[in-house]
């Protein structure tokens, strides 16, 4: 227990203290317009509430992800605990807090824009198949499991291929139809269920005793899965999550001015750190021991966790409202992928978004090949998804270095997480059957070297840059 509570506080902490130095060190210009108001249409371009933005901004990266992934994280034991908090303070929400700003700075871009403008031109188009890729199983999967619950929680009275359909209409009417009217006004009361789902879970297993383990080092995974790098692609939200910074953009064309994003962008990510807490802390302590857990894993993955739990700490009226808290997760996420993937094509042809029917020019294409999606099995390629999840969120982390760097400020708290993140992605790729499946300490030393070179390739895009006279670093405002 007491290392659960240290590892809240210092969540706590890291957003009034790191938070603070990243904040003052990227030096946000208070009389500087946002997108919000110089770019304003009325669709993508809106200013919004600080309040409306940050609730906002938590719900869209938030997902299934700060639940099911410390959920199956916890089989780690209490080192998972440690990646959620030093992750998240350190990784997570400085990818977040860059990628935020740095999209504001440049007319509200995203990642893929960014990444052609910071790491070369042909990055460009590699970081848009991967982020529309990303966005787009985001999307189905999140379509597929908030309508199964649904439909358990229901005991099967609505035809899941309904639910499935109610939920689609949702989330093309989310697409296209301006930030401000649907998703600005239902995200409070979404938002509110998230919050008490949380809580409620939280304060029950302080109030109940529960025998959260305390911190070891050891490896506690029944299945004897190796911590390094298997632990960083399984606890993705919550930690560090390439998936937000196809998010964050979507905030930085509706923020006010550039003081409020410490609140959005890096309290945001702190809030799902604390969300990330709470599940692991109850996946460890609910079921027996480890191998409990992965009984009932086993059984249900991780929504049977999530029921389970819910009910045990809160009984069956506030365990059913804690599992909407959840359900409105995939879909407050859903939605906004598909958003997301929507403003990404259009930057990338160049299709202006003010008209009605543009918008759904890009959208529908989207939708059917969702549609398709939940019709076949795509297990092989969901394999991939925490790969190109964390892929995203090291071009991120990469970018916010660039972007320091060539601003003469403290690049290294991008540069550091995002090489441990690239030589872990390497790792992975190389060591896991889904890649080439060699043998893991091989994979280590292989890894450090394509590390190298990918950063021996940083520096020289970086002399590259500097050396353009007419290269700017934020674009310029309009008059």
């Amino acid at each position: 227990m007491i290392t659960f509570l240290v590892s809240i506080v210092l969540l706590v902490l890291g957003y009034f203290t790191y938070g603070k130095y990243i904040e003052k060190m990227f030096g946000p210009q208070y009389d500087r317009p946002t997108p919000a108001h110089n770019q304003r249409d009325n669709v993508d371009f809106v200013p919004m509430k600080t309040s409306s933005n940050a609730l906002i901004q938590l719900l869209n990266i938030a997902g299934v992800g700060p639940i099911f992934g410390p959920i199956l994280g916890a089989l780690y034991g209490p080192v998972a605990f440690l990646w959620i908090v030093f992750g998240c303070i350190f990784a997570g929400a400085v990818h977040d807090y860059l990628t935020g700003m740095i999209s504001i700075r440049n007319r509200g871009a995203h990642l893929p824009i960014l990444a052609g403008k910071f790491l070369g031109p042909a990055m460009k188009h590699v970081v848009n198949i991967f982020t529309l890729l990303l966005l787009l199983l985001t999307g189905t999967v999140f379509v597929t499991s908030p309508a199964l619950l649904l439909h358990n929680l229901m005991h099967g009275r609505v035809a899941l291929g309904i639910i499935i359909f109610v939920i689609f209409v949702y989330y093309i009417l989310s697409t296209v139809l301006p930030i401000d009217k649907i998703i600005g006004r239902i995200y409070p009361v979404f938002g509110a269920l998230l919050v008490l789902s949380a809580v409620g879970v939280g304060f029950r297993l302080i109030q109940t005793g529960a025998p959260i383990p305390e911190l070891t080092f050891e490896n506690m995974h029944p299945a004897h899965a190796p911590i390094f790098p298997l632990l960083f692609f399984t606890i993705t939200c919550g930690a560090l999550s390439g998936f937000h910074a196809t998010q964050s953009p979507i905030i930085s064309r509706t923020t006010n001015q550039e003081k409020n994003g410490r609140t959005i962008f890096y309290g945001m990510m702190i809030a799902e750190g604390i969300i990330a807490m709470i599940w692991a802390a109850a996946a460890m302590s609910l079921f027996g021991s480890y191998g409990g857990l992965q009984a009932v894993l086993a059984k249900g993955q991780a929504a049977l966790v999530v029921s389970e739990a819910s009910t045990m700490l809160l009984g069956s009226v506030f365990g059913t409202i804690a599992v909407l808290g959840v359900i409105v997760l995939p879909i407050t996420s859903g939605d906004t992928s598909f958003r997301s993937a929507r403003m990404i094509i259009a930057d990338y042809i160049n299709l202006d978004q003010k008209a009605f029917s543009k918008r759904f020019l890009v959208a529908i294409p989207l939708f059917v090949m969702s549609f398709v999606l939940t019709q076949v099995d795509f297990t092989v390629l969901w394999r991939y998804f925490s790969w190109a999840n964390q892929t995203t969120a090291a071009v991120a982390l990469w970018v916010g270095a660039m972007y320091l760097m060539i601003a003469k400020k403290n690049f290294w708290v991008a540069l550091i997480p995002a090489t441990f993140m690239t030589w872990n992605l390497f790792t992975y790729i190389l060591s896991q059957p889904i890649g080439f499946g060699l043998d893991l300490n091989l994979s280590y030393g292989l890894a450090v070297c394509c590390t190298c070179a990918w950063v021996g390739y940083f520096f020289y895009q970086y002399r590259k840059i500097t050396g353009v006279q007419t290269f700017q670093l934020d674009y310029p405002i309009k008059t």
